[in-house]
């Protein structure tokens, strides 16, 4: 894989990281010391915490199910994490065996993870380590660019990752300049924790990430669905509790159960991209 990110360092981290304390929740083996010991003052005090990451994770694969059932055989994941049960690209090949996915993230732990994981094949999935801030580097990448035809519909994920920015970074615009690449007939799914169920454990959440790599930031309901306007929701069920999130072409297996929202107060959304907003 070309890939002309800086090269990880292997010295054990003292900070936490988003993506390693997400593999932490999901009951992964890829992290620190440092990460186990802030998300264990985490679930104390959010005991949630788990469900929320396995909603989201579900959340996840549900809107690829959705969008390769329409067609779409190719996904650009934002801050894509460590790799977890039901990545994006086997979800998407149930529907097309050739799928294409390029994963992004700024972690160089995630890049040589996903790197090993992928190396059998090469031509048709990609990893770029880069900021989701940089659109327009990521976009220019040979990894990206090899990968991915800006003329046919892409599904664009950004689960769990606008909640990382700050209202100063403006993420409604950074959702602005990553649709500006993308085709009509793209689809984008976001997930973003929220503040109205729980104020006082989402004040919580937000004060352990202080101690991270990125600060989170929560959002009521009406901020959420505002990253949604000019976009044509998939409805039902529109911007919904990500631990009941369905659409009529993804209805939930005998084995799984919904997540409550005070089990798991994140909220979800798929929409397509219709015109130019």
């Amino acid at each position: 894989m070309n890939n002309t990110g800086p090269e990880p360092t292997f010295a054990l981290p003292t900070v936490a990281s988003p993506a390693r304390l997400y593999d932490v929740y999901l009951g992964g083996k890829n992290n620190y010391p440092v990460d186990r010991d802030l998300a264990a003052q985490i679930e104390a005090e959010v005991p949630e915490i788990k469900p929320m990451a396995r909603a989201n994770r579900r959340f996840l694969g549900s809107t690829v199910d959705h969008m390769a059932r329409q067609g779409v055989d190719q996904f650009l994941d934002i801050g894509s994490g460590l790799p977890a049960q039901n990545p994006v690209h086997e979800v998407a090949r149930h529907h097309h065996p050739g799928a294409r996915v390029v994963y992004v993230d700024y972690d160089a732990t995630v890049r040589v993870h996903a790197e090993a994981l992928l190396a059998e094949e090469p031509d048709i999935t990609g990893v770029v380590q880069a900021d989701m801030r940089d659109p327009e580097t990521i976009f220019a990448h040979p990894e990206l660019v090899d990968r991915l035809d800006l003329e046919r519909p892409v599904g664009l994920l950004l689960v769990a990752m606008l909640h990382f920015l700050t209202d100063d970074e403006n993420p409604a615009g950074l959702l602005q300049r990553y649709l500006d690449h993308l085709p009509t007939g793209s689809y984008v799914t976001i997930s973003h924790v929220e503040s109205d169920t729980a104020p006082d454990r989402a004040a919580a959440l937000e004060h352990f990430y202080e101690s991270a790599t990125s600060a989170l930031r929560a959002r009521s309901h009406a901020e959420i669905a505002r990253f949604f306007d000019g976009l044509e929701m998939v409805d039902p069920p529109g911007l919904a509790h990500i631990g009941t999130w369905r659409s009529r072409l993804t209805p939930m297996t005998d084995d799984e159960t919904p997540i409550p929202a005070e089990q798991a107060w994140g909220l979800g959304g798929l929409a397509r991209l219709t015109s130019r907003r």
